[in-house]
């Protein structure tokens, strides 16, 4: 099709002048937006009180998501190769963005099976794709300075989880974690007696 020639390898040659300091931006945020992935803790009890399961069942979710990137990203390391990063980001956009659907669908009808479809392996697998074409179109902008490039990207990975958690927290209230007077100051269950403690030595002094 036309319009999805716009993915092809040779429309991603780089015009004379072009700064290479662009790309790690780029890859920067792409590896922001797939590092959700490690946000899952802030949500995980809200998923445990929804489908009335146990810790192990959702942190299942977290699991498949991670082995279906490891494996996406050693099956279609050639693929991303041949495509090119444009090509591999477009498919990693959607593998993500429908795993997302169907973990939410599996959400609102409580199928838990849905959740690990779609978040733990159709999302995965977008996981995977995205985070091996942005570090390896780097090496290749970046042959002299490659731990400095692919740093910079893989860096986005891991800040993913700061920048989604707090907006998960914003937009679902009900992630929060709650807390009772008990376990947020438990000394002052304390004083009361330490009080009536000291008064009593008081008194038979």
């Amino acid at each position: 099709m036309p319009m999805l020639s716009v993915f092809d390898p040779r429309h991603t040659v780089a015009p004379p002048g072009y700064s290479r300091w662009l790309i790690p931006t780029a890859a920067l945020a792409v590896h922001v937006c797939i590092g959700q992935v490690y946000a899952t803790s802030v949500y995980k009890n809200s998923l445990i009180a929804h489908f009335d399961v146990s810790q192990t069942a959702i942190g299942a979710i977290f699991s498949i998501a991670i082995v279906m990137l490891g494996s996406s990203a050693a099956v279609g390391g050639r693929w991303v190769e041949r495509n090119g990063p444009r090509r591999a980001m477009f498919v990693s956009a959607c593998f993500w963005a429908v795993g997302f659907l169907v973990g939410a669908l599996g959400i609102a009808t409580q199928q838990l099976w849905l959740l690990y479809l779609g978040y733990g392996v159709i999302g995965g697998i977008g996981l995977g794709i995205g985070y091996i074409s942005p570090v390896s179109t780097l090496i290749k902008w970046f042959p002299d300075r490659p731990g400095l490039a692919t740093g910079l990207a893989i860096m986005g990975f891991g800040g993913g989880a700061l920048v989604a958690g707090p907006l998960i927290v914003n937009c679902s209230p009900s992630t929060t974690p709650a807390t009772t007077p008990t376990t947020r100051r438990p000394w002052r269950r304390a004083t009361p007696s330490w009080r009536s403690s000291s008064r009593s030595a008081s008194a038979i002094s």
